[in-house]
């Protein structure tokens, strides 16, 4: 006997099981798009909610609305004009994205992804003489970064087509960028000048990223702001976890010593002395031992 899966469970897992930023990002675009769907057509003022939506949140690529409406360069990256937009979009990003979250981390994939999206908005600003100054919506350069890198970390990996055999990453990739230099200007409503630059930008941030620059570093910055900074009496009365063992007897000598004791604390505190691997426990009882 065996109980079955209900669907929604199955649903969930499979979700949960996604790196964290890149299902974060799917869950907003389907959450604004489903809101629009149902409420889009809603009249305000005479004019439809999702007007207003795209109206002052898609981006515009003219220089005084950009400069003086910023939000714009990463609102209009969660704005879809319908839902095979949406689909083509979050499935690239679902399909090519995980490898490149979980092989270079989260943070720098956040750098990667906002990176792409607002350096595509930029190179469409700097050629809007030529193409125009229409409204962009989409994921779509953040995207084709991701795609880029993607194909920088697995040159060789297969991607299976429609109706094609396997084809590398690396001209599958290659393939896209051209078709869309080929159709540039076509007047066919993509923005393709967005496309490019995100490739372009998506290039240049991994190959930063493995030329030793650390990406995460711009993101811990704005985690610290959104991090609950204790006072200095909550510091001094906070309660010992009944996990944790004492080493009150340690004298370390060296600073690096000392955040490494600090770091096994912080994991005591955290699991338990269960928790340390044999090499922790082994420090642990060696930093103990001095004095």
């Amino acid at each position: 006997m065996y109980q079955q899966e209900s669907f929604g469970s199955a649903f969930k897992r499979g979700f949960m099981r996604i790196p964290p930023v890149i299902r974060t990002i799917i869950a907003i675009n389907v959450i604004v798009f489903v809101f629009q769907a149902l409420f889009g057509s809603i009249q305000i003022g005479g004019q439809s909610i999702n007007r207003y939506i795209v109206f002052y949140l898609g981006f515009d690529p003219s220089l005084y609305t950009s400069i003086t409406q910023p939000w714009r360069f990463v609102t209009y990256m969660f704005l879809h004009g319908g839902g095979f937009h949406l689909l083509f979009n979050m499935l690239w990003l679902w399909w090519l994205g995980r490898s490149v979250e979980e092989s270079i981390g989260p943070r720098s994939f956040i750098v990667l992804f906002f990176g792409a999206g607002i350096g595509g908005a930029i190179f469409h600003i700097a050629l809007s003489f030529l193409y125009g100054t229409s409204l962009v919506i989409g994921a779509s350069g953040a995207v084709f970064g991701v795609m880029v890198a993607f194909a920088y970390l697995y040159p060789r990996a297969p991607i299976m087509l429609i109706l094609l055999p396997p084809i590398e990453a690396r001209f599958v990739v290659a393939g896209l960028i051209a078709f869309d230099v080929i159709f540039l200007g076509s007047g066919d409503g993509v923005a393709r000048l967005v496309h490019l630059g995100g490739a372009g930008v998506g290039y240049l941030i991994i190959k930063a990223h493995y030329q030793g620059t650390d990406l995460s570093k711009f993101i811990r910055p704005i985690e610290q702001i959104f991090k609950e900074k204790p006072s200095r009496k909550a510091k001094a009365k906070k309660p010992r976890n009944k996990n944790m063992y004492s080493v009150s007897d340690a004298e370390i000598v060296e600073e690096s010593d000392q955040s490494e004791l600090d770091q096994i604390l912080e994991k005591i505190s955290k699991k338990g002395y269960d928790g340390l691997t044999p090499e922790e426990k082994k420090k642990l009882f060696d930093l103990s031992k001095r004095g």
